[in-house]
């Protein structure tokens, strides 16, 4: 039994190093691409740029902490729920950034008109420095005292100098994790996605059998298409977010209303892997499904690991291209339009003055006209 104990502790031990490797690389490529590539810093990359940034620190804090509690280390109360807290930080940041991304896609789709002057860089930084204070505040919470401590006390399992095994059931709380994180910032906010995402491919889908929308600098399919493809992979990346962490939810569930029911170690292990193992696919997802990202990608690669040299990566002129105006009705002129306000009619008998108009105007001498130039120069104006 003890042999089978720490083989499987060997084997998640080694899923976790693979995962924490995977994660920082990954999370590292996505921040670089971002920042080479200039068609890719628009206020939505900006908060996937967020969720790299939580995810880097999963694979490079968070997993090795992990790991050390596994051991089964000996550690002080508040050391380990420190690190227990760590993880609950990060976590929230990550779902308060995906529902960033989803409200900032559904205005892209609900408003392409008012977008860039309703979601400007500065209130996309603002909404990016507003997530990480709220998941300091929920993750924290424990240190400010809703934690096992006193339960430890009265029942005699920690000694007086705060020494105890550190495992993250022992210093967190289980009413906290499901009442106040699960059921609190969890749940909600993955719900509220799912609607979100539910209407915004409702919006594009309209729009996109909408034949009364266009505009003379862009084509509104090309531009809804390229939002459905990008909101399907925001979607994919939400979903597996979600099978990732609710399975752990269900088992802090279980341990709050069922304590007599014993947890498979091995089931535990699954579900922690599952919830680190989402911090590493988040590059994958953006490598197979955005072209911005895959390209930016393969310059890495080849620039900095193939020491080739690659022409620098511009913006695309399509996303030089003005939102396309649903409101506006089909105009298919045969000829260019005629500029009104520089296409009038000079008016008659004026370009001379005559002798009567001279001695009407007193005596300044007859000036050649100059306020209207000839109608076809106006024309090419």
């Amino acid at each position: 039994m003890a042999g089978t104990l720490l083989s499987t502790q060997s084997l998640y031990i080694g899923m976790e190093v693979l995962i924490a490797v995977a994660s920082v690389i990954g999370n590292v490529m996505v921040v670089w691409a971002v920042r080479i590539n200039k068609s890719l810093r628009d206020n939505t990359f900006c908060f996937i740029v967020s969720l790299a940034l939580a995810d880097i620190a999963v694979g490079a804090l968070v997993i090795p902490l992990a790991i050390t509690i596994s051991i089964g280390l000996q550690t002080h109360f508040y050391s380990c729920l420190l690190v227990a807290c760590t993880v609950l930080v990060l976590t929230q940041s990550s779902i308060l950034a995906l529902l960033a991304i989803a409200i900032d896609r559904y205005l892209r789709v609900k408003i392409p008109t008012r977008y860039k002057r309703v979601v400007t860089p500065r209130r996309a930084g603002l909404a990016v420095v507003i997530c990480w204070t709220v998941a300091f505040i929920v993750g924290l919470t424990p240190m400010l005292g809703w934690n096992n401590l006193k339960r430890l006390q009265q029942n005699g399992s920690i000694s007086s100098d705060l020494i105890i095994t550190c495992q993250f059931e022992n210093v967190i709380s289980m009413d906290y994790m499901v009442y106040f994180n699960f059921f609190g910032w969890v749940l909600p906010p993955l719900l509220f996605m799912l609607v979100i995402y539910a209407e915004i491919f409702y919006v594009i889908h309209k729009q996109l059998n909408n034949k009364k929308f266009t505009t003379s600098h862009a084509d509104p399919n090309k531009y809804y298409d390229k939002e459905l493809n990008l909101a399907k992979s925001l979607a994919l990346v939400l979903f597996l977010f979600a099978i990732s962490w609710l399975p752990l939810h269900i088992i802090n569930c279980i341990t709050l209303f069922c304590p007599e029911y014993e947890k498979p170690i091995v089931l535990i292990y699954i579900a922690i892997l599952l919830t680190h193992g989402n911090s590493a696919v988040n590059p994958i997802i953006y490598a197979f499904r955005i072209k911005k990202f895959r390209t930016a990608f393969r310059k890495i690669w080849q620039q900095y690991f193939c020491c080739k040299d690659t022409p620098a990566l511009e913006i695309q002129p399509s996303d030089k291209k003005e939102m396309p105006n649903p409101e506006s009705h089909p105009v298919t002129p045969t000829h260019p339009p005629q500029k009104e306000s520089l296409t009038f009619d000079p008016p008659p008998q004026q370009q001379y003055p005559s002798p009567e108009q001279q001695q009407y105007q007193g005596t300044e001498p007859p000036q050649q006209p100059k306020e209207h130039p000839p109608l076809l120069e106006q024309n090419s104006v």
